[in-house]
């Protein structure tokens, strides 16, 4: 927005002659509006760290095409997938690359604070440094099984072993799943190198593995046909409780026989929290960040942004920006002493 320099000089005459309810008040008027944030002319992109078809890219889409109505000057929102490293490769850039004048967004791993805790050689970042701007939705990543394989359960996954897609050493598909054979003795094996969930799903398809861990949002939009024919079964849903939706799989909370191994369970079990969030890079300038926040507060409220969720089958759960920070600092803020042992179970 211009500043008015005929309104401003008179503020300045006013306050040397002393003329009451002008002058500093008046200045400190023209100094907000001249500080607001002001996106006219730009392009915003929104870096998605997965491939195409996955929970990531459904939600980044979804904001891509109605954020930039709630923001000042109406600018123009593009969705760019950035995969590599388990959605990591996005955050570092983000993180250390991008502009830092509310331009460059980005959706990533729920995981990544705990990618941070566990000093996974792929962070280059700070996630208490990123400036929050807010969630969309809640996470629950589900491990599925094919009917075909031996595993209908996470008891039979001590007994035989089966194979997991693996999908980055930042996703849960191998975090989680390393996890589980660390503390509750299963017998997954990870097939490394799928790039998202999507293609996870596929290979599972086609016999190539006998799991996948998609969003159980995905699964059930993307793959219902599988659940109604009893092509595929959820096993586990990632949670600290189960959800209401699924009240016969475990959850990853109720797991464990030790109080160190329902901590370290728990760790990954709290990602939820996080889920589907918005971040921008380090370094923004307060009025930016409240805009970016304020804007995406307003967009989740908007009936036409809630029918177009709806019409894609996408659940909500919003959380502020401000929620979202404080998820991410209690999990940096695990006790050490579990750190260490999941540090020792990654061996990093």
């Amino acid at each position: 927005m211009r500043l008015n320099y005929t309104l401003l000089a008179g503020a300045v005459a006013a306050s040397c002659l002393g003329i009451p309810g002008l002058g500093v008040s008046a200045l400190g008027v023209q100094a907000a509006y001249a500080q607001e944030a002001d996106f006219s002319r730009k392009t915003i992109t929104i870096y998605i760290g997965n491939t195409a078809g996955g929970t990531y890219d459904l939600m980044g889409r979804l904001v891509a095409r109605h954020l930039g109505h709630f923001l000042p000057g109406n600018p123009t929102v593009v969705p760019d997938n950035m995969p590599g490293a388990g959605t990591l490769r996005a955050a570092n850039y983000i993180f250390n690359i991008a502009p830092k004048d509310g331009t460059a967004l980005g959706i990533v791993t729920d995981t990544i604070a705990v990618e941070q805790a566990l000093r996974n050689p792929a962070v280059q970042f700070d996630a208490r440094k990123f400036v929050w701007v807010g969630r969309v939705a809640a996470s629950n990543a589900v491990h599925t099984v094919w009917h075909t394989s031996k595993v209908q359960s996470i008891e039979d996954a001590k007994r035989f072993e089966a194979t997991v897609a693996g999908t980055g050493a930042g996703n849960v598909a191998e975090t989680v799943t390393t996890l589980l054979n660390a503390v509750v003795g299963t017998k997954f094996k990870i097939i490394k190198g799928y790039p998202s969930a999507n293609e996870a799903m596929l290979a599972m398809e086609r016999g190539e593995i006998e799991v996948a861990v998609p969003n159980w949002t995905t699964l059930k939009t993307t793959r219902a046909s599988w659940l109604q024919e009893g092509k595929a079964k959820v096993i586990l849903q990632n949670l600290s409780e189960r959800g209401p939706e699924l009240p016969d799989v475990p959850a990853l909370g109720e797991l464990g026989d030790t109080p160190e191994a329902k901590q370290l369970l728990g760790l990954y079990a709290s990602t939820s929290a996080v889920g589907r969030a918005f971040f921008a890079p380090p370094g923004l300038s307060p009025t930016v960040t409240k805009a970016l926040r304020d804007g995406f507060t307003a967009m989740s409220k908007d009936p036409q942004f809630v029918a177009d969720a709806n019409q894609i089958n996408a659940e909500l759960q919003v959380g502020s920006g401000e929620e979202v920070q404080k998820a991410v600092e209690r999990t940096l803020d695990v006790p050490e002493r579990v750190l260490q042992r999941a540090r020792e179970i990654f061996a990093r």
